[in-house]
């Protein structure tokens, strides 16, 4: 009778704690990935005007982040109303920063970049321009592999870069994966669960965490890393104004 009691009280003991865990995640007070994510030295943050008001000297105090990549645009028209200030903010405090683009259907690669264009302000310094691909499945693949070529040949030639394909594994496998074209860009991958595999292609950031708590933005953040060691990184992309931050 004591051995059932005592098996019965290490079985609720074990479910609490299980419980305890996952709100723990849920909360993004603690992330399983993290396990992962820890095994690189640079690390970012990619936000829009979902964080609200960022208090970024609090952020650059922590010492933990090396770069931003902050929400310019959406479709032909759509600005974040975030933008100027997140893109002021994250530079002043010499992070070093790229601005992002969500690709939609709804309008033309051409319409798309000239509104990117003319939002975001050309910085030599600036990391390479972001196109976010978390589009429907659905779609046409001809269609998007045009309209979405002639977005990264906009923003390419506005800001000298080739731009990132910001991926899930959805829209990687379905519109990116074995397209000889886009062979050539960098891959941002989304993977909240584990670390990610995309066989051969690679990755260059990955996001592995949607829930992130950081001092300096009150709301959850996206936390990144860059596939590299910190030299090499700033090899890449640190110009010689970042250097000595």
């Amino acid at each position: 009778m004591k051995r059932n009691k005592k098996w019965r009280n290490l079985i609720i003991g074990g479910l609490a704690l299980l419980v305890l865990l996952g709100v723990l995640e849920y909360k993004g007070i603690i992330w399983h990935n993290a396990i992962f994510a820890n095994a690189y030295e640079v690390k970012g943050l990619d936000v829009s005007h979902y964080q609200g008001e960022i208090n970024w000297q609090q952020i650059k105090a922590t010492g933990k982040y090396e770069f931003m990549f902050v929400k310019a645009t959406e479709g032909k028209d759509y600005t974040d109303k975030r933008f100027a200030a997140n893109w002021k903010g994250a530079r002043e405090q010499r992070f070093l920063t790229g601005a992002y683009h969500f690709f939609t259907t709804m309008s033309t690669g051409a319409e798309q970049a000239a509104h990117f264009i003319k939002t975001v302000p050309y910085e030599p310094d600036s990391l390479p321009p972001v196109i976010d691909l978390e589009i429907s499945l659905d779609h046409d693949q001809a269609k998007i592999h045009k309209e979405l070529q002639v977005l990264a040949d906009g923003m390419e030639a506005g800001y000298g870069k080739k731009p990132i394909l910001y991926v899930t594994y959805d829209t990687y496998h379905t519109y990116i994966e074995n397209v000889p074209a886009f062979a050539a860009y960098e891959i941002w991958i989304r993977d909240i669960v584990k670390h990610p595999t995309l066989q051969e292609r690679g990755w260059q950031f990955w996001q592995y965490h949607n829930r992130g708590h950081v001092t300096g933005i009150d709301m959850y953040v996206d936390i990144n890393v860059f596939k590299g060691s910190r030299d090499a990184f700033m090899r890449q992309f640190a110009a010689s104004n970042f250097t000595n931050t």
